[in-house]
């Protein structure tokens, strides 16, 4: 199907102005508040790694908070990458289907890549982050923050 094609319903077509537009659904960034945590992607000295992160969106833009121990904040400053969440262990049995029975609803996954940088959040900021862990690795836990200007992003459902 070429971008000129009008997909179904819910899906995503490219604007007569060369943007996307979203038809249906929820954007992808939006889809983030529903749930508190994430995974961020990058390489550390040429080798792949993951790290969970807490995020919140602001302005458009992803605000991270992590441990500050490991140095994944430090390895990704500059650097594109890549963050994704879901709902696939969402606490309401009504937010996904049950494998079984196929009771609930959709299960869904954004991820979103671009550059990423440290900053420091405003009071305000820190606020909307909520309450952090107390410790990481059984060290005390020391945030550290980042924000993602996402380029390309990626959803994917599993319809139930």
């Amino acid at each position: 199907m070429s971008f000129d094609e009008l997909p179904a319903t819910g899906t995503i077509r490219r604007a007569p102005t060369g943007t996307i537009e979203r038809v249906g659904r929820a954007e992808p960034i939006e889809l983030l508040r529903r749930v508190p945590y994430g995974r961020l992607a990058t390489s550390m000295r040429a080798l792949p790694f993951l790290t969970v992160a807490r995020h919140i969106v602001c302005d458009g833009r992803i605000l991270l908070r992590m441990h500050s121990g490991l140095g994944h904040h430090e390895a990704c400053d500059g650097s594109v990458v890549a963050y994704g969440a879901d709902n696939y262990n969402a606490d309401n049995a009504g937010d996904y289907a049950d494998a079984v029975s196929g009771v609930g609803g959709d299960l869904w996954s954004v991820q979103f890549t671009g550059p990423a940088e440290i900053v420091h959040p405003c009071p305000e900021q820190e606020r909307l982050f909520g309450s952090a862990p107390v410790s990481v690795d059984g060290r005390p836990f020391a945030p550290a923050y980042l924000r993602i200007d996402p380029h390309f992003v990626t959803e994917h459902t599993l319809n139930f």
